[in-house]
C-alpha cells in the first residue's frame, strides 16, 4: 500500500484522463488564444473612435492601450504557477469565462477610467488563457513531434489572433468601436463552453503554501514597471516617471530575495543558468521590443506619413501577420533539423531584413515598394511565433510546462510595452529612425540567442 502511495505521487504531470481528447484541447487552447490576441491588437483602430466618445485628453491615451498589456504582464508568471499547482483547465475555463465577460463590460465603458479598468481585466484574464493554454497542451500531448506540432499550431494561432484583431476591428468601427468588443465576447464565452466538456484537468502539485509574498512583489513589480512606460511616453526624466522605475527596481529585488528564501518558489532562479530558459526568455523579451514595438505603431506611421485610411492599413497589417501564419503551421517541419534557438535567431535576422527592406517606402511611397519587406518581416515573425512555445515548454520541466507558458509570455508583453515606448519616442526623428532601431534591436536578439550558455 505504501509503494502505491509512492508511485502515485511520482506522476504529478498528468491526473487520469488529462490525455483524453488531444485534438480538442488544441482546438480550444489555439481559439482561445486567438481571440485574446484579437482583443489585444483591437485597440490599433478603435482608439480614435474611443477617445472621441470619451473625450479623452491627450496624456490618458496610452492608457487605453496599455491597460491589457498591463494586466498581462501583472498576472501571466503567477497564473502559470496557479495552473501548475492547482489545475490548468481551472485556471483556462476562469479566464475564457473572465474575458468574455469584461470584453461585454468594455463595450459598455462609460469613460476613459472604466474602459482602461476593463482592459486591464480583458489583459488578466488573457494571462489566465495564454499561461495555461501551453501546460494543457504539454499534459494532452507527449514529448517529441506530436508535441513540437501542437505547439507550432499554437503559435500561428497567436499569428492569426494579430492579423484577425485589426481587420475585425477596422470593419466595426466604422460602425461603432463598442461593437468590436462586444462581438468578440461571443467567442470568448463560447469558447469557455465549449472548453467544460473538451478539456480534461492536469496538474502538477507541489504541495505547501502557496507563494503569495512572491506573487503580490511580481505583480507590483511589473504594475510599476508599465506604469512607467506608459507615462514615459510624455517626459522621461519626470519625477512620477523616475520613480516608478526605481520602485519597479526595488520591487524586482525584492521579489528575487523572496524567491531564494522561498520553500515552494513561484519560478526556481535556477532556470536563468539554463541557455533554453534564457533564450527563451531574451526571445520573447526582444519580440516584444522589436517586432511588436514596430508592427504596433505601424498603422500610426502609415496614416501620419503617407494619409493611408486605417481600414488600408490593416489590410496590410494582416500580409505581415498572415504570412507569420502560415509560417508558424509550417515551421513544425524544421524541428528534426534547426534547435528551436537557432529558429529565433533566424526569425529575427529575416524580421531585421524585412524591415530594413521599407527604408524610404514609409516616409514616400509607393504602398507597393513595402511589400516584400512586410513578407520577409512575416516570414521572421511565424518563425519566432512558432518557436517561442516550443522553447517555453521545453526549457522547464514538464509539470512546470504553464509555469514557463507565463515566463516566455510576461517576458514577450513587458518587451511589447517597452518596445511601443520606444518607437514613440524615436518617431519624431522619422520612419526610418523606426525602422532601424527595429532592426537593430532584432540583430541584437539574433546574436544573443545564439551565443547563450548555459552556466554551471
Amino acid at each position: 500500500m505504501t509503494q502505491a502511495v509512492r508511485t502515485t505521487t511520482k506522476r504529478p504531470a498528468r491526473v487520469p484522463g488529462a490525455d483524453g481528447r488531444p485534438g480538442a484541447t488544441l482546438a480550444v487552447t489555439s481559439a482561445a488564444t486567438a481571440v485574446a490576441l484579437m482583443n489585444y491588437t483591437a485597440p490599433m483602430l478603435t482608439l480614435p473612435g474611443m477617445t472621441a466618445s470619451f473625450h479623452t485628453a491627450l496624456s490618458a491615451q496610452a492608457w487605453l492601450l496599455n491597460g491589457a498589456p498591463l494586466g498581462l504582464a501583472a498576472l501571466l508568471l503567477i497564473a502559470g504557477s496557479l495552473a501548475d499547482d492547482h489545475g490548468r483547465r481551472r485556471v483556462f475555463l476562469a479566464g475564457t469565462l473572465a474575458l468574455g465577460i469584461t470584453m461585454a463590460l468594455g463595450a459598455l465603458a462609460p469613460t476613459t477610467l472604466t474602459f482602461t479598468l476593463a482592459r486591464v481585466a480583458q489583459g488578466m484574464a488573457s494571462a489566465a488563457v495564454l499561461a495555461s493554454s501551453l501546460g494543457l497542451l504539454v499534459a494532452a500531448f507527449p514529448a517529441g513531434a506530436a508535441r513540437i506540432r501542437a505547439t507550432g499550431v499554437w503559435g500561428a494561432f497567436v499569428s492569426g489572433g494579430i492579423a484577425l484583431g485589426p481587420l475585425l476591428a477596422g470593419s466595426l468601427a466604422t460602425l461603432d468601436w463598442r461593437l468590436v468588443y462586444a462581438v468578440l465576447a461571443v467567442p470568448a464565452l463560447a469558447t469557455a463552453g465549449f472548453a467544460v466538456r473538451a478539456l480534461a484537468e492536469s496538474r502538477a502539485p507541489r504541495g505547501g503554501r502557496p507563494d503569495v509574498t512572491a506573487a503580490i512583489t511580481l505583480s507590483l513589480a511589473f504594475t510599476a514597471l508599465i506604469g512607467a512606460l506608459t507615462l514615459g511616453r510624455d517626459g522621461w526624466l519626470r519625477p512620477g516617471v523616475l520613480a516608478l522605475l526605481l520602485a519597479a527596481a526595488v520591487l524586482t529585488a525584492a521579489f528575487v530575495h523572496v524567491e531564494r528564501r522561498a520553500t515552494n518558489p513561484m519560478i526556481d532562479l535556477a532556470l536563468f543558468r539554463r541557455a533554453e530558459f534564457l533564450a527563451s526568455s531574451a526571445g520573447a523579451l526582444f519580440t516584444g521590443l522589436a517586432v511588436i514595438g514596430f508592427f504596433s505603431y505601424l498603422p500610426a506611421l502609415l496614416a501620419q506619413s503617407l494619409g493611408i485610411s486605417p481600414m488600408n492599413a490593416a489590410w496590410l497589417f494582416v500580409l505581415w501577420s498572415g504570412t507569420a501564419f502560415v509560417v508558424a503551421l509550417q515551421a513544425r517541419r524544421l524541428a528534426g533539423r534547426v534547435p528551436a534557438r537557432h529558429q529565433l535567431a533566424i526569425g529575427f535576422a529575416l524580421h531585421a531584413a524585412g524591415v530594413l527592406a521599407m527604408l524610404g517606402a514609409l516616409a514616400a511611397g509607393p504602398l507597393s515598394r513595402l511589400l516584400p519587406g512586410l513578407l520577409i518581416a512575416g516570414i521572421g515573425s511565424g518563425l519566432l511565433n512558432a518557436a517561442l512555445p516550443r522553447l517555453a515548454v521545453e526549457s522547464v520541466p514538464a509539470e512546470r510546462a504553464a509555469m514557463g507558458s507565463g515566463a516566455n509570455n510576461t517576458a514577450r508583453y513587458i518587451g511589447s510595452s517597452a518596445g511601443v515606448a520606444l518607437t514613440i519616442a524615436v518617431a519624431p526623428a522619422g520612419p526610418d529612425t523606426v525602422i532601424v532601431l527595429s532592426a537593430a534591436l532584432a540583430a541584437v536578439a539574433a546574436a544573443l540567442t545564439t551565443v547563450l550558455r548555459t552556466r554551471r
